[in-house]
């Protein structure tokens, strides 16, 4: 399944839905998107529909969480990993 973003507004947040495999190529254009909110507490990545994601990717969702972003529906082997990395 190719990489996709879709949007959304719930309440005051920007909801961005993604799906498919997240490889390094796509980390340019979420970096983009989360750049044009006023504030990435207002942000989530519902990760609900992610297959896959490669290591460049895992520690930008990390990073983007420590910023606060929040991440929803993260599939438990990329929150292992995350989680892993922190150590």
């Amino acid at each position: 399944m190719p990489f996709r973003i879709e949007s959304a507004a719930r309440g005051g947040f920007t909801v961005f839905i993604l799906s498919g495999r997240i490889e390094q190529a796509a980390i340019a254009e979420l970096r983009r998107l989360l750049e044009l909110q006023a504030d990435y507490c207002d942000i989530v990545l519902d990760l609900k529909d992610v297959s896959l994601v490669d290591r460049d990717v895992m520690v930008f969702l990390a990073r983007c969480e420590a910023d606060g972003v929040k991440l929803e529906k993260c599939t438990p082997y990329i929150r292992e990993w995350m989680e892993r990395e922190k150590d």
